[in-house]
């Protein structure tokens, strides 16, 4: 067939497609009963979809690509980036949540600033970001050393130090909640429960956080020890490299992009930690900071919740999830910038 008339014949057909769908949509802004609307909206996309794959072109790869990209792109668009633009405008508004009546330009901002809470969130999520980082990293690290290792039953170990990280947060949290409750407490006959202690309670879901995430970041540990050629160890055998020199001369050096990965991965999920945080202690105990009263434990994303969702105040809560979104960004990206850096130095 004479390549014009298919590049007509496929252009028709996406006309065709868009004009059903036209159709369809109109039928219901106008609340037609017809139920044939639904499916004259599906016929048109189909018949749009198929004119572009049908369109002759030297990009015709091109056009495949983004067709099967389409799905996933308007979801992320529809859900991703709409609500965040919607989000920044909200921001500079009195936005309760419905609608909003006039416009307060920086003057959520300024609240945010002034707010002794979000400060102090601020910092205790800083601490528990650094804190969970070291933690989770160092143990997830000491257990792919142990599960490469020729220790026997390195596949259930594997498994064993994984499903901590199936267990969903909330639940997960409840259960670690009761046993620092009740269980530590009976053992410990006499004890109060780290949850009471403002400076204990943060330790606590430190510890719960690196039992959960250790395994899963261990398993991206191993898969770059497993990935050292085998042949460079076997050489620093024969020419009497110890363990340790052989750890830290030839096995870290080259997952340097593996440490890069698994440091991003736990400082972005230590920085967003919201689950655990709200299961475990839900911002508490209190305690006094200036003559205020403070959550001891209450970190950025649940400030951000019960600013907007527990005090009603959308306007605010979206202004700091804003600024969360933005030093997030800042944080995660000036991260993988360094450590790329150290794997050229490497």
């Amino acid at each position: 067939m004479n390549t014009n008339i298919k590049r007509l014949l496929s252009i028709g057909v996406m006309l065709f497609g868009i004009l059903a769908m036209a159709f369809a949509l109109y039928l219901d802004i106008i609340g037609s009963k017809n139920t044939m609307r639904g499916t004259i909206l599906i016929v048109g996309a189909l018949l749009v979809i198929l004119g572009l794959y049908s369109f002759p072109t030297k990009k015709h790869r091109m056009i495949i690509n983004i067709l099967f990209l389409f799905p996933l792109l308007f979801a992320f668009f529809v859900t991703v980036l709409i609500p965040f633009v919607c989000g920044v405008f909200y921001s500079f508004t009195n936005w309760n949540g419905i609608k909003f009546t006039e416009f307060v330009g920086l003057g959520n901002y300024i609240s945010m600033f002034k707010s002794e809470d979000y400060v102090y969130s601020f910092i205790v999520t800083f601490i528990f970001t650094v804190v969970n980082m070291i933690l989770v990293n160092s143990a997830a690290f000491a257990l792919a050393l142990f599960c490469t290792s020729k220790v026997k039953g390195k596949n259930f170990y594997r498994a064993a130090f994984f499903i901590p990280n199936l267990i969903g947060g909330i639940v997960l949290g409840y259960v670690w909640q009761f046993i620092f409750n009740k269980v530590f407490t009976v053992v410990i006959n006499g004890s109060a429960s780290m949850l009471t202690n403002p400076n204990l309670a943060l330790m606590a879901i430190l510890i719960v956080s690196t039992w959960q995430y250790a395994g899963y970041i261990m398993m991206i540990y191993v898969t770059g020890l497993q990935n050292v050629p085998q042949d460079i160890l076997e050489a620093s055998s024969v020419d009497g490299a110890s363990g340790w020199v052989t750890l830290f001369k030839i096995k870290i050096p080259m997952i340097a992009n593996t440490f890069t990965v698994c440091i991003f991965l736990t400082l972005v999920n230590s920085f967003k930690q919201f689950d655990l945080n709200l299961a475990i202690t839900n911002g508490a105990p209190s305690r006094i900071l200036n003559g205020n009263i403070v959550q001891s434990t209450e970190f950025l994303a649940l400030n951000i919740y019960n600013t907007a969702i527990g005090k009603n105040q959308y306007a605010l809560g979206q202004t700091k999830a804003v600024i969360f979104f933005i030093i997030l960004a800042v944080v995660s990206l000036t991260q993988v910038y360094i450590s790329k850096k150290k794997e050229v130095e490497v």
